[in-house]
């Protein structure tokens, strides 16, 4: 099993975008995919053609402007964030920036849990095992 941290706001995977001299990953995308890859701590890990799970949660930063009772429903588990990033698309951003890292390839995972919260430290925690 391998847990690792990415610190800062969740981001999700971009658009490819499409021009006349071909097809391109955004700069953001790339960069934020570097930054996970170099997140993990996995010296000799290498999960190889096995079944993976992944367990991929999400803390999204508190916003300023949040009033008290609703700061009060986050500490008490009744709020949640429903802002973008999508789940889909941050889970798809972890996934693909571990290929080659940790698995060969994202279609190794066979069971995948991605959920959101608030935090004053926003980060994603990602644990990856052999089912």
């Amino acid at each position: 099993m391998i847990k690792f941290t990415v610190l800062g706001k969740p981001q999700g995977k971009g658009r490819p975008r499409v021009t006349r001299n071909g097809t391109y990953t955004p700069e953001a995308t790339k960069k934020y995919q570097k930054l996970i890859a170099s997140s993990v701590d996995a010296e000799g890990t290498y999960f190889d053609g096995v079944p993976i799970r992944a367990v991929i949660s999400c803390y999204y930063p508190i916003p300023k402007s949040m009033p008290k009772y609703k700061r009060d429903m986050i500490i008490n588990g009744e709020l949640y964030p429903i802002v973008k990033p999508d789940l889909d698309n941050v889970a798809k951003a972890i996934l693909d920036a571990l290929n080659g890292v940790l698995y060969k390839d994202d279609n190794q995972v066979v069971e995948l849990y991605v959920n959101k919260h608030y935090s004053d430290d926003p980060r994603v925690e990602v644990i990856i095992e052999v089912v």
